[in-house]
């Protein structure tokens, strides 16, 4: 199977936008008609999750090259949710979209080995299907190691957690250690794997989260980190728009994908589509939010709009 990183190349080439749809369902914010009314009946929750992200995925699969499943929500439903799990990161394969399962695994050896190869094997290569993985460094590197061997084995990519978009992040992530803050180090220790997973297109199986709401330090770790995949939330609710994440790209127009998730997919639910569309044509207000914003890149990001996204 072709590299991880060269997959994401050509699928954001292909679609000439980097945008990111994550799907994070919500009981509450569901659509009527999708929304349960009875929030101890786990079962109809899990079908409205599936029906939901599912339809989501049919509005999207000819917009944008890939969708980011959040796990906790449907983790939180218990049994029934993971199985709607599967079956949404199914139906996104199936509809030619790569998916990373966003989680924020790590533990250390076996554990890890097991979070890895549980999760990152697109088809059949593994029994959850997922292109890549979102993870965590706090363990350090060794940690990180079976994440990185079953990437490379599988044609996989992960993403770690480096600098976030949450204001408690900096608490720990911006500490001084050795004159420089701690978000530097991981960097540093990211880049490093990059290198040794490099693919036809220079970028690595191994990339990092690095969130919108921090727009210099984006700029600087893309400097810092010329190798890695930046996955960039912080779009839209958190507050970040275009203008903050052009720092994020490398001057192809590559190495970056941005995140908008109650943006896009609870967009009939937002003041300027809840008149046009309302519950009824929620799929029409996913679509319209996600134009909305792959424009709004385009205006920032003239190579991705003009094709310009120049093939290594």
């Amino acid at each position: 199977m072709v590299h991880f990183a060269d997959r994401l190349i050509a699928a954001v080439q292909r679609h000439r936008t980097p945008v990111m749809v994550g799907l994070d369902p919500r009981n509450e914010s569901l659509p009527n008609g999708l929304r349960v009314a009875d929030s101890c009946d786990l079962a109809k929750i899990a079908s409205a999750y599936r029906q939901f992200c599912c339809g989501v995925i049919d509005v999207v699969a000819s917009m944008v090259p890939i969708v980011k499943p959040q796990a906790a929500f449907f983790e939180q439903i218990g049994p029934l949710g993971m199985q709607a799990l599967a079956d949404v990161i199914r139906h996104a394969s199936d509809r030619g979209l790569l998916v990373v399962l966003d989680g924020k695994r790590n533990d250390i050896g076996s554990t890890a080995t097991a979070y890895a190869q549980g999760f990152l094997g697109p088809g059949t290569a593994s029994p959850w299907g997922s292109d890549a993985m979102t993870v965590s460094p706090y363990l350090g590197d060794d940690s990180l190691e079976p994440f990185v061997q079953t990437a490379v084995e599988r044609s996989c990519g992960v993403f770690v957690l480096v600098k976030t978009s949450n204001p408690g992040g900096k608490r720990l992530q911006d500490l001084i250690v050795e004159g420089r803050p701690m978000y530097e180090h991981v960097g540093e220790l990211v880049q490093q794997l990059a290198l040794r997973t490099l693919g036809n297109g220079g970028y690595g199986a191994v990339g990092s989260v690095v969130g919108a709401t921090y727009p210099e330090q984006l700029a600087d770790l893309r400097a810092k980190m010329p190798n890695c995949w930046f996955l960039v939330p912080g779009y839209g609710a958190q507050g970040a728009g275009a203008a903050d994440v052009a720092g994020a790209f490398d001057d192809r127009g590559l190495g970056a994908i941005v995140n908008n998730s109650r943006g896009i997919i609870f967009a009939h639910a937002r003041p300027e589509y809840r008149q046009r569309f309302g519950d009824a044509r929620w799929q029409d207000a996913v679509a319209a939010a996600t134009q909305e914003m792959i424009e709004q890149l385009r205006a920032v990001l003239p190579g991705v709009s003009s094709g310009g996204l120049a093939k290594p």
